[in-house]
């Protein structure tokens, strides 16, 4: 099983770059973020001409995640179901061939100090609560997504610039530490000790060309399943060109 997680920045925008991906890569599953329109809107039809269905939880202007699928997603869940009466779309869970799939937005948090930020906090301990209510970390598990934190120095091309952002910052290290303390191992390190890779690179400053990228997007899975993780890596590429996301997909692929 091929699993793919991928900002896009915008469905509309980056619906042929999405198209051209999956013809290229045939993933099994493709968990994306920041759609940024609402269910109705969603391509629904040229997804599925390209051999994918999809279930969403979409958002008008802002947020919005799904998950891609060759065969259907089922037993499909939104929200962190908490009871919590948050109105942004930022978590979808399905099961895809007897695997678990969540795909997350985590909030940015914009500054640290400001109720984006409490809010971005309050969220990784809420997703930590949805996973101790929902899931079991003895069965096979994929949490994907834009988790907005680089857990270590590691993660960061000039940590010293980011250290204090919201971002790198030490209170988000430790609440993502706490999500994938409840069972979940990160993909990517099983495969690449780093620096890098990296998978975010804002649009300003240069900082693609500059290489001012961070590590924000992961793949965790449950300790069974990380351990028939074969290879990750990242597809740079898709940084590159024409109406890029700022995100680049991170791949993992799984024995069977």
């Amino acid at each position: 099983m091929r699993v793919v997680s991928w900002n896009v920045n915008s469905i509309r925008a980056r619906l042929e770059r999405v198209l051209a991906f999956l013809a290229r890569e045939a993933p099994d599953v493709v968990c994306l973020q920041e759609l940024k329109v609402p269910d109705a809107e969603f391509p629904h039809e040229a997804l599925l001409a390209a051999g994918y269905h999809a279930a969403i939880h979409g958002q008008p202007t802002y947020n919005g995640v799904a998950i891609l699928a060759r065969v259907e997603p089922a037993d499909v869940q939104v929200t962190l179901g908490d009871g919590d009466a948050d109105p942004q779309a930022r978590l979808i869970a399905a099961t895809v061939n007897g695997v678990r799939i969540a795909s997350a937005y985590v909030p940015n948090g914009q500054v640290v100090g400001s109720e984006k930020w409490a809010y971005k906090l309050a969220w990784l301990e809420r997703l930590r609560g949805w996973l101790a209510r929902t899931a079991d970390p003895g069965q096979p598990l994929v949490l994907c997504g834009d988790f907005n934190v680089a857990p270590d120095d590691r993660d960061a091309a000039f940590p010293d610039e980011w250290r204090d952002s919201v971002l790198c910052h030490d209170d988000a290290r430790r609440a993502l530490r706490a999500v994938t303390a409840w069972g979940l191992v990160d993909t990517v390190r099983l495969h690449d000790a780093g620096p890098g890779p990296f998978t975010w690179w804002d649009y300003r400053m240069l900082a693609f060309p500059k290489g001012n990228g961070l590590r924000i997007d992961h793949i965790f899975a449950t300790a069974a399943l990380a351990a028939r993780c074969m290879e990750t890596r990242v597809d740079r590429d898709e940084r590159k060109g024409k109406q890029p996301s700022d995100h680049a997909p991170v791949i993992a692929t799984f024995a069977p």
